[in-house]
């Protein structure tokens, strides 16, 4: 159950394959408005970043612009888990290699927030530098490795 002091950030990157009006991307391009509107509709979902049409794909937050980002905010790891391998997204998470680069660092990072607040990008790119530097701690961790809220008490 999540707890209602805390919510759970999640970033995750992609190195795009082609650029984003390539025939290559086509098929996630579609998939990225009813899929977000998944997201949008699932119990459990807080809030995501998104610029003025409807996405993220258009905000560039590290060096390389064919880096997009994907930041959300969840109740708990459960209702990020319940969208992420279910439906229409998997679907799209299964077909990642046609549209993005393998990664050999850490891509996705979790951490926990006050419930209300909204993280940055500056502060989800630390934290997915922290993970990449240290490896999972309470502060940047992922769904292999996870860590309860503050306060929580661990549930073996």
């Amino acid at each position: 159950m999540p707890d209602p002091g805390w919510h759970l950030a999640q970033l995750n990157i992609a190195t795009l394959r082609a650029p984003l009006d390539s025939p290559q991307l086509a098929g996630f391009v579609e998939a990225l408005e009813p899929v977000n509107a998944l997201a949008d509709a699932r119990p459990g979902f807080v809030w995501r970043l998104q610029a003025e049409g409807g996405d993220a794909t258009s905000i560039r937050a590290f060096d390389d612009d064919r880096i997009i980002v994907n930041l959300t905010v969840w109740e708990g790891v459960e209702a990020l888990e319940a969208f992420v391998f279910a439906g229409r997204h998997l679907d799209v998470l299964r077909r990642r290699r046609e549209w993005f680069q393998k990664m050999d660092r850490a891509y996705l990072v979790l951490w926990w927030i006050p419930a209300g607040t909204i993280p940055t990008l500056d502060e989800a790119a630390e934290r997915l530098h922290l993970l990449r530097e240290s490896g999972p701690s309470p502060e940047a961790f992922t769904l292999q490795e996870r860590f309860p809220a503050p306060g929580a008490a661990i549930v073996t």
